[in-house]
């Protein structure tokens, strides 16, 4: 199993050192490529306007928002 961690703001760092202690595969996700082959995704907390415009700068919005659709296990601190 491989989690994405949105690797873009917040304390995805913390996310990150967690999941590595707990020996799960992790994937920090920051561009569409790296969406592909994940199981699911963490979103950090952070500043909620920025995260969407960086979702949409990036051009990840879309994608993520098929890939919730489609039942993609999400969890957002």
């Amino acid at each position: 199993m491989k989690i994405g961690v949105l690797a873009m703001q917040g304390a995805y760092r913390e996310h990150i050192s967690m999941l590595k202690d707990l020996d799960v595969s992790i994937l920090e996700i920051r561009n569409k490529e790296e969406l592909k082959g994940i199981d699911g995704l963490i979103i950090p907390g952070g500043e909620s306007t920025t995260m969407g415009k960086l979702i949409r700068t990036l051009d990840l919005y879309n994608d993520l928002k098929g890939m919730i659709e489609e039942g993609l296990p999400v969890w957002g601190t």
